[in-house]
C-alpha cells in the first residue's frame, strides 16, 4: 500500500476530478427540452422478495444464530416522469413513507438539481436512469467520459455449512463468477468450509471471508483449540486459513474502528485485510497502512462515494462495493458505478439468493465479468409480471 501525506492525497483527488463535472457539462450541452426539463411524477412499488428456496433453511439457521430473522427483502422500486415525457427507475433504500416525502418535495424541480445528491439515496439511482435515457447516454457515460466495458462482479453465501457452501461456490462457477465473498460464524468451522469449496472450483476462483466482527469475541469456535479470542488466537487462525489458494482476504476480524488488532496483523499474514469504512475516517488506516481494500455499503450514493473511490485510487486501496445488494435495479447501477469511477475492484451483491432480482434482463456473467450495459440510462428494465406476484400494499 502506498503511503502518502493528506496533503498529496487530496491533490491527486483533485487530478482525479468528479463525476458531477461531467454531468453538469452534460446539462450546459443538452438541447433545451433537456436541460430545461422538470419532475412531474413518480411510483412507489413496494416489494417483498423471499430467499430462494434452495438455501431458504439454511439462510434461516445462520441467522437464527446472529439473532436475527430475516426471511426476505423489501426494496422499494421507484419511477420517476418529467414533462420531457422521459421516465427513470430507481430503488429507494428508504422506507416507503420516507421515500414518498422525498419524492414529493421533488416534483416541479430539474433532475439535474440532484446530481450527486447524497441526501436522496436510492433515488438518485432514478435520477442517473432518468438523465440517461434523455441524452441517450449510459449510466456510466453519465459518470465518466471513458468508463470500463465490464466489472468483476462477486458471488455470496451467507453462513452455510460446508456441502452447501460447496454447491452454491460451484453454482457460482457455472454461472460464470471467479470470486466468492463467504460469512465465517462461529456454528460453522471455517476450515471445513474451505476445504469443502476448494475441493469443487479450481484454484483461481477466489474467496475472502467475512467475520464481521465476530473475531472480536472470546472463544467464539466450536474448536477451541484454534481460537483464542485474541489478536495472536486471530494469526492463529488466518494462517491456517491462509493455507487454501482460494482464500485471497479477510474482511472485518475486529470490530470496526479498533485500530489496534490492525497494527498488530499488519504484515503479519499473506492475505489481504479488509475492513467496512462508512462512518470512519479513510485517512486513518490510510496513514498506517492497515487495510488492503475498504468495504463501503452506504445509501450515499452520489458524491461521497465518488470521493470515496477517488480517495481509494489515490492511496492505492481498492473498494469492494456492496451499497445496492438486494435488487436487480441497484446491482446494474452498482455496476456502472464501478464501471466509471476509479478505485473499485469488486462488486457484491445477494440477488442470486432471492427468489427473483425483479428484471426483465438476466445478469449475466462472462468469465469473471459482468458487461456494461451500452443501452441509454441503466440499460434494463423491471419485469412487471415479478413486481406485481411480490408487490406490497
Amino acid at each position: 500500500m502506498t503511503q502518502i501525506t493528506r496533503r498529496e492525497l487530496l491533490q491527486s483527488i483533485s487530478a482525479l476530478g468528479a463525476a458531477g463535472t461531467t454531468l453538469h457539462g452534460l446539462a450546459a450541452a443538452a438541447p433545451l427540452e433537456v436541460a430545461s426539463m422538470r419532475i412531474t411524477g413518480f411510483e412507489l412499488l413496494p416489494v417483498r422478495i423471499p430467499m430462494a428456496e434452495r438455501l431458504r433453511e439454511a439462510w434461516n439457521a445462520s441467522w437464527s444464530n446472529q439473532q436475527r430473522n430475516q426471511t426476505h427483502f423489501t426494496p422499494v422500486f421507484v419511477r420517476l416522469h418529467t414533462d420531457a415525457g422521459v421516465s427513470g427507475l430507481g430503488e429507494a433504500k428508504m422506507e416507503r413513507s420516507k421515500a414518498e416525502v422525498t419524492l414529493k418535495s421533488m416534483i416541479g424541480r430539474s433532475p439535474w438539481e440532484f446530481v450527486q445528491d447524497d441526501a436522496i439515496n436510492g433515488i438518485l439511482i432514478a435520477i442517473y436512469d432518468l438523465i440517461g435515457n434523455a441524452t441517450g447516454l449510459p449510466v456510466a457515460r453519465l459518470l465518466a467520459p471513458r468508463p470500463a466495458e465490464r466489472i468483476i462482479q462477486t458471488w455470496w453465501s451467507q453462513c452455510f455449512p460446508p456441502d452447501m457452501m460447496a454447491s452454491e461456490a460451484k453454482m457460482g462457477l457455472t454461472q460464470g463468477y471467479r470470486v466468492h465473498k463467504i460469512k465465517i460464524r462461529p456454528w460453522q468451522d471455517p476450515i471445513d468450509q474451505l476445504n469443502a469449496i476448494s475441493a469443487v472450483v479450481p484454484k483461481e476462483f477466489k474467496i475472502w471471508a467475512d467475520a464481521n466482527s465476530w473475531w472480536a469475541k472470546d472463544n467464539p469456535w466450536k474448536d477451541k483449540s484454534i481460537w483464542a479470542g485474541s489478536v495472536d488466537g486471530a494469526l492463529h487462525v488466518l494462517r491456517r486459513l491462509s493455507t487454501f489458494p482460494n482464500l485471497m482476504g479477510i474482511e472485518s476480524p475486529f470490530a470496526r474502528q479498533e485500530f489496534q488488532p490492525y497494527r498488530q496483523l499488519r504484515g503479519k499474514v499473506p492475505l489481504r485485510i479488509a475492513e467496512h469504512i462508512d462512518g470512519s475516517d479513510p485517512m486513518s488506516y490510510i496513514r498506517e497502512g492497515l487495510l488492503d481494500a475498504f468495504i463501503t455499503g452506504a445509501p450515499r450514493l452520489g458524491s461521497y462515494f465518488t470521493q470515496l473511490a477517488a480517495v481509494g485510487k489515490a492511496a492505492g486501496v481498492p473498494l469492494w462495493v456492496e451499497h445496492s445488494i438486494d435488487n436487480g435495479i441497484g446491482q446494474v447501477f452498482q455496476a456502472h458505478q464501478a464501471a466509471a469511477l476509479p478505485g473499485v475492484e469488486y462488486c457484491i451483491s445477494i440477488t442470486h439468493c432471492l427468489e427473483d432480482d425483479c428484471m426483465k434482463e438476466p445478469f449475466t456473467m462472462d468469465n469473471g465479468y459482468f458487461h456494461i450495459p451500452r443501452k441509454p440510462g441503466l440499460g434494463v428494465s423491471l419485469d412487471e409480471a415479478a413486481v406485481d406476484k411480490y408487490r406490497i400494499k
